[in-house]
Parts: C-alpha cells; structure tokens; sequence
C-alpha cells in the first residue's frame, strides 16, 4: 500500500481558489492511478477526479468539471487537485487515494482504490 497524507485546505470564500496536494512517503506513485473523493457531513463519500497511471487521462465529477484540475508533478510523488470558482456546495473532506498499480478498471468508485489519505478539510464560505 501507499501512504498517502494531503494538505492544502482551509477556509476560502466562494469563488476563490485552492490547491490540495496528495504526497505519497517513499515512492513514486507514476504506476498507480490517483483519485480525489470528497464528503460533506450527512452525506456518501463521491468521485471528484481522477488522474490514471502511465498517459495521465483525467477524469472528472460533472459538478467540478471546468473548475478542478487534477494533475502529477513530473517527480510523480505528488497528486495536486487545483480548486477554482468554489462554491459553498463544495465545502467538504477531501480525500486522495491510490489504485493499484498498473489498474485499467474505471475509476469512479472508491473501491477502485486501496489506500487513502487521512483527508483535508475545505470549508467555502458563501
């Protein structure tokens, strides 16, 4: 398994900006694919994006398409998901987690992943 720890949330004001980074401890992660899930209080855990091993294809929830980037530093030991124009329905946990390596299923669902990070808070205000 990864060990994953993310960092870069907080509180923001709606349509301001934030970036969340994942760091993987030890590794590389360019074989595996990486994910961002979220959860608001009372709520289901939910796909937000998804950056897959080997050519980085990029996936994203339709709520945040066009205002997250999801993207990998050229060291790929870092995940990073850009947040723009957020909004007060944004505000959640926001997790990353890592897929096996070399995985080619689809990557919606969280069981598609086998390690998480301990999640980051992002709060908007409206």
């Amino acid at each position: 398994q990864v060990q994953l720890a993310e960092s870069g949330g907080g509180l923001v004001q709606a349509g301001g900006s934030l970036r969340l980074s994942c760091a993987a401890s030890g590794r590389t992660i360019s074989a595996y694919s990486m994910g961002w899930f979220r959860q608001a209080p009372g709520k289901e855990r939910e796909f937000v994006s998804a950056i897959r091993w080997g050519a980085g294809i990029t996936y994203y929830a339709d709520s945040v398409k066009g205002r997250f980037t999801i993207s990998r530093d050229n060291a790929k030991t870092t995940v990073y998901l850009q947040m723009n124009s957020l909004r007060p329905e944004d505000t959640a946990v926001y997790y990353c987690a890592a897929g096996p390596t070399y995985y080619s299923g689809s990557l919606y669902s969280s069981s598609a992943y086998g390690s998480w990070g301990q999640g980051t808070q992002v709060t908007v205000s409206s």
